[in-house]
Formats: structure tokens, C-alpha cells, sequence
């Protein structure tokens, strides 16, 4: 390939760059929770993906087409719906996020470490694995994100809509004093 950059790979006019920014900045974070460097895409995509290509997709510099995009989802073994951010045009939408209309759901992890029995210890297991997985290590609270809620609801033995009121039921729910 004697060039890298094609008139589909360029920004065209009309595009938005605080969205490619955004999609740039999401395929950087993605990339680096991979523990991967530019030249280990490049390498890992037989040179499909060049560094500096990957750079300036990271950058917004460049608009990845979607069969690119699916593609280097392929290649970080992520949902393609993962490759792109939260749309802020939705007031108050956030998917990563279960919440009810006023709150989310925010595990005390305090209380969580007073509990004893089987679902104690997998909640537990779960909820540090998820601490790790994030780098969120305040060790006092956890907001559960919506995926997460299955699990938890299989943990605890309920239905996916109880699992609040069993949480809020054994006192894990965290509750802000006003």
C-alpha cells in the first residue's frame, strides 16, 4: 500500500470534531485497558493498523470508517457499541449506569465487609474483581453499572427487578445523608 490515507479515513467536511475527539479519545482508553501500545496495534494487526494511523483516530484527527471500526473492535475483543461514547445528546442517559429515575445503584462496601454467608463472599469476589478491573479502589463505595446488575441478580437468587430491594434489604445500598 503505497499511502495510508484514503479520502473515507479523512475528516470530511461537515464532520463533527468534538465527536471524532470523543470516539478518538474512547478508542485510546479502550487501547489502554488492553494494555497495548500504537506499535503492539500495528503488530498484533499485521500491519493493517499503522501506529500513526491509530494515533490520529485517537487523536480526532482522522474519522474511522465502521468497517474499520469493527474491525479493530475485532481486534481488542470488545463490542463494536463499546468503541463508541456515552451520546450526551440523551439528558440524564448514561448505559454503563443502572439507575431508577432520582439514583443509581451504589454498593457500601463497608457494610458489604460486616456480612458473612455464601452470597456475602461471592459479592465480594464480584465487586473487587469489578474494583480492579476499573482501578476504583476508594474502598468505601461502588456504583454498579447496568451488566453488572445480571450478575449480582444470579448472586443474590432474585429477579432482576428485586435486585435493589434485596440489596436495599441486607443494607448494601448506599444512601447519601441530606
Amino acid at each position: 500500500m503505497a499511502t495510508e490515507r484514503t479520502q473515507s479515513d479523512e475528516v470530511p467536511e461537515g464532520d463533527d470534531p468534538a465527536f471524532n475527539r470523543r470516539v478518538g479519545e474512547r478508542l485510546r482508553s479502550l487501547r489502554r485497558q488492553k494494555k497495548l501500545s500504537l506499535q503492539d496495534v500495528e503488530a498484533n494487526s499485521n500491519g493493517e493498523f499503522k501506529a500513526s494511523v491509530v494515533g490520529a483516530y485517537e487523536r480526532g484527527e482522522r474519522t474511522i470508517s465502521l468497517p474499520r471500526l469493527q474491525r479493530l473492535a475485532d481486534l481488542y475483543s470488545v463490542p463494536v457499541a463499546q468503541m463508541l461514547p456515552v451520546d450526551d445528546s440523551v439528558p440524564g442517559h448514561d448505559p454503563d449506569h443502572v439507575s431508577s429515575k432520582s439514583r443509581k445503584i451504589v454498593i457500601d462496601l463497608v457494610r458489604l465487609a460486616q456480612l458473612t454467608g455464601p452470597a456475602q463472599q461471592m459479592l465480594t469476589r464480584f465487586l473487587t474483581m469489578i474494583q480492579v478491573q476499573r482501578g476504583d479502589f476508594n474502598g468505601k463505595v461502588l456504583t454498579v453499572r447496568a451488566h453488572d446488575i445480571r450478575a449480582i441478580a444470579a448472586m443474590l437468587d432474585v429477579p432482576l427487578e428485586d435486585v435493589t430491594r434485596r440489596l436495599d434489604d441486607l443494607g448494601l445500598l448506599y444512601h447519601t445523608s441530606k
